[in-house]
């Protein structure tokens, strides 16, 4: 079992930055393949990006590639979402996922998920 908590979530202006934490327990966090979603208002939730066990490999959304990155801290059991220049179209809540073997864009391959936190970016 993992349980995930996000946190870092708020109300920030369009280009600023925000860093987002997925904070884990159980002992299979370092094993388990970790992803970010979002799920803006009246919409479906969607991916954003992943990283690897080791954080050797990150994947991003387009959408996203060269403003968000991704990383963890297997000794903390934490991953992050690092977003900068944050755009108004950012605006969902974020939802870290775990444990994902593979087509690891799909919220339907995760086992685990967070309770979400809220990111607003106003124009």
């Amino acid at each position: 079992q993992v349980q995930l908590v996000e946190s870092g979530g708020g109300l920030v202006q369009a280009g600023g930055s925000l860093r987002l934490s997925c904070a884990a327990s159980g002992r299979t966090f370092a094993t388990a393949f970790m992803g970010w979603f979002r799920q803006a208002p009246g919409k479906e939730r969607t991916f954003v990006g992943a990283i690897s066990q080791s954080g050797g490999a990150t994947y991003y959304v387009d959408a996203v590639k060269g403003r968000f990155t991704i990383s963890r801290d297997n000794a903390k059991y934490t991953m992050y979402l690092q977003m900068n220049s944050l755009k108004p179209e950012d605006t969902a809540v974020y939802y870290c996922a775990a444990e994902c073997a593979n087509s690891c864009y799909l919220t339907s391959q995760y086992d685990f998920w967070g309770q979400g936190t809220q990111v607003t970016v106003a124009s």
